[in-house]
């Protein structure tokens, strides 16, 4: 578990979900690998390796098809009024997706909340997000993904 570095975190157990604020929302905090992370509000049925979009005020969302906005990975199960960690830049392991996925593959929405796939669908791809390795099976696994502060738009770019 990634553990953040930085004088001003309380602490730096990125899985911890805190049920009252500790941190302003929108703080960001890296660990010693270089990973960037963000303190956001949790929203409901939130699980560790669930994908969520945020917007300017730090709300969560759960990614779904047509969704837009900035998006983050939960590093805990933060869900609706909790707070938590969400990976922004950098690399992780064990994260959520709704059909096989292959190695180096650029990734996109899906229509199951908080789940990504590589299945090419117009407008649903999320700009700074791929595969860094290969999933077998849908769901849970050791799926690496890479992200370098993605974003979705709903509008189709290629």
């Amino acid at each position: 578990m990634p553990s953040l570095i930085g004088p001003w975190i309380e602490s730096g157990d990125t899985t911890i979900v805190d049920t009252a604020k500790k941190h302003e929302l929108g703080t960001r905090a890296f660990d010693a690998n270089g990973n960037e992370y963000i303190y956001l509000t949790g929203v409901a049925n939130t699980v560790s390796g669930y994908w969520v979009t945020f917007d300017e005020l730090h709300i969560t969302t759960l990614t779904v098809a047509d969704a837009k906005g900035r998006v983050a990975i939960a590093m805990a199960a933060t869900v609706a009024s909790t707070y938590g960690w969400y990976l922004i830049y950098g690399t992780r392991t064990t994260v959520y997706a709704s059909s096989p996925i292959t190695n180096n593959a650029q990734l996109y929405l899906s229509s199951s909340p908080g789940m990504v796939d590589d299945a090419d669908v117009a407008g649903d791809s999320i700009i700074g997000a791929w595969a860094r390795s290969a999933l077998a099976t849908a769901g849970t696994a050791l799926l690496t993904v890479e992200l370098s502060y993605p974003i979705v738009t709903d509008t189709a770019i290629d």
